[in-house]
């Protein structure tokens, strides 16, 4: 007997670089938010934010870290 090596179904391929690019856009308006925030903040203070202000932010629990790679299945 010969060892076959099984493809997963196109589609399924399909489902998965879509969870990908899905998860990185998250990502990405996470991202937007908090420098949209940061710019927000600055404005108000009259441009006077430091960068190492904006650990503050991090603390609050409505807006979570996210991993900086995350795959949602091994290849």
């Amino acid at each position: 007997m010969t060892n076959r090596v099984t493809y997963a179904p196109r589609d399924f391929q399909k489902m998965c670089k879509q969870a990908e690019r899905d998860a990185e856009s998250k990502k990405l308006i996470v991202l937007m938010e908090r420098v949209k925030r940061q710019i927000a903040e600055r404005e108000k203070r009259g441009g006077t934010a430091d960068v190492s202000q904006s650990s503050s932010a991090s603390k609050d629990p409505a807006h979570l870290q996210l991993p900086g790679r995350s795959v949602p299945l091994e290849r």
